[in-house]
C-alpha cells in the first residue's frame, strides 16, 4: 500500500484498499471532498498502488513517471499557442510535474500560478478528451491496468464531458478511472451515474496537529492550535506555515481597516480601499473571505467562547481589544456587506468604488450596538 502522503484519512484508504482485495473494484471511482481534505493525495496512492501490483520499478512511481499513469486537469491557453490550438495537460507537463511532486496538497490558484496564468479561467478542453482516447486506446506497457487520474472533472467543457461520458459507458480494457472532484454537483449527471462515488470527510483535528509536530517540526501547543484553525484543511495548515503568507497581510489590512473606520478618517481610508484595488481580483476575494472569519472569531471572543474560536496568537492580541465592538446588532450587516463585496468583484465591479464603499459603511457599523 502506498498512501505515504496521506494526512489521516485512514477510513477512506481502507475502504479503497478493500475494493481491491474483494474484487469489486470499479472502473470508474470518484473522491469528493472539501479543499485540504487530501482527495488528490489519496488518489495518486490509490493509482500507485494499483500500478505497482504489476510493476517492478518503484523508482517510476516515486517520481509518479510510470508509462500507465495518465494526468488530466484544467489547463489555460498561452499567448504563444496558436489560435486553433485546444490546450491539453501535455502542454504544462512538467509544471504539473513540479507541483505534485513538491507535495499533492495544492489548490486551483497555486496550479494556475504555476502555468503563468493566475488571472484565467482554466478548463479540460475537448482537445484533452482526444488525447486521453488515444492515450487509453493503446495497451498497457506492463501488463497491468491503466489509471487515468482526472484532477477537477468539474471543469470539463461541453464537448469534452461527452467525450468523457463515452469513455465511461465503453472503458477501455484494464483501464481505471480516478476523478477528484470538488464541486460534483457541477458534472453531467450521466457521469456522476457511472462513476462510483466515495465521499471524503475533513481531516481529523488530532491527524492534523500529528503530522505538524512530526512533519513540520512545531511544538505540541503550537501544533494544537494550528490544527484547530485549520478547521479539517491540511492546504490551510500549510498556508498558515508559509513566512510570507497572505494571512500576515490581510491581517494588517484588516486591523488598519478597523482602526481607520474606528477614527473616521475618511481620507486614510480612501487610500486604503486603493491599496485593496491594486490587488488581483482573485487576492481580493481571498481577503474578504479572511474578513468573514475574523469577524466570526471576534463574535465569538465577544462572548467569551473561547473554546469555540480559531485564531493565531496575532489575531487573538487584536481580538482583546476590538472584539467588544462586533455584536448581535452588527454581525449580520457586517457579514452580508463582505458577502456583497465577494459577489461585487466577482462580477468585475470597479474594485475602487467596491472597497471604499465598503470602509465607509464600516464606520457605521462598528457604532452599531
Amino acid at each position: 500500500m502506498n498512501f505515504s502522503e496521506v494526512i489521516g484519512q485512514q477510513e477512506a484508504q481502507q475502504r479503497l484498499m478493500q475494493m481491491v482485495s474483494e474484487g469489486r473494484l470499479p472502473h470508474a471511482v470518484m473522491l469528493c471532498g472539501p479543499k485540504g481534505s487530501g482527495k488528490l493525495a489519496l488518489a495518486v496512492g490509490f493509482a500507485k498502488t494499483l500500478l505497482s501490483k504489476t510493476s517492478n520499478d518503484e523508482l517510476m512511481l516515486r517520481k509518479l513517471e510510470h508509462p500507465d499513469l495518465h494526468f488530466t486537469y484544467p489547463t489555460i491557453k498561452l499567448p504563444s499557442m496558436s489560435s486553433d490550438h485546444k490546450p491539453v495537460s501535455d502542454d504544462f507537463a512538467q509544471e504539473w510535474h513540479e507541483l505534485i511532486m513538491a507535495g499533492p496538497y495544492f489548490t486551483m490558484n497555486e496550479w494556475l500560478e504555476q502555468m503563468g496564468g493566475e488571472n484565467q479561467q482554466a478548463i479540460i478542453t475537448a482537445g484533452e478528451s482526444d488525447d486521453l482516447i488515444r492515450k487509453l486506446s493503446l495497451k498497457s506497457s506492463q501488463g497491468g491496468y491503466k489509471v487515468s487520474l482526472i484532477w477537477l472533472p468539474e471543469r470539463m467543457n461541453i464537448e469534452c464531458a461527452n467525450k468523457i461520458l463515452k469513455l465511461l459507458e465503453e472503458p477501455p480494457s484494464q483501464t481505471i478511472f480516478i476523478m477528484v472532484c470538488e464541486e460534483p454537483d457541477h458534472l453531467l449527471e450521466t457521469i456522476r451515474s457511472r462513476v462510483q462515488r466515495i465521499d471524503i470527510k475533513k481531516i481529523a483535528d488530532e491527524d492534523i496537529r500529528q503530522a505538524l509536530v512530526e512533519r513540520r517540526g512545531l511544538t505540541e501547543d503550537m501544533a494544537q492550535r494550528m490544527a484547530r484553525m485549520a478547521n479539517g484543511n491540511w492546504i490551510k495548515a500549510l498556508e498558515m506555515l508559509s513566512t510570507d503568507s497572505e494571512n500576515e497581510l490581510f491581517l494588517d489590512m484588516f486591523q488598519t481597516l478597523m482602526r481607520l473606520a474606528y477614527q473616521r478618517k475618511v481620507k486614510d481610508l480612501k487610500a486604503w480601499s486603493e491599496r485593496m484595488a491594486s490587488m488581483g481580483r482573485e487576492r481580493q476575494k481571498r481577503f474578504l473571505e479572511y474578513f468573514l472569519r475574523l469577524i466570526r472569531e471576534n463574535f465569538m471572543y465577544n462572548f467569551q467562547q473561547a473554546e469555540l474560536c480559531y485564531m493565531t496568537e496575532r489575531e487573538e492580541n487584536f481580538a482583546r481589544n476590538f472584539a467588544r465592538f462586533i455584536n448581535e446588532a452588527n454581525i449580520l450587516p457586517i457579514t452580508d456587506m463582505a458577502n456583497l463585496a465577494i459577489r461585487d468583484i466577482g462580477q468585475n465591479a470597479n474594485a475602487k468604488i467596491v472597497f471604499f464603499d465598503f470602509a465607509l459603511q464600516m464606520i457605521v457599523l462598528l457604532i452599531q450596538k
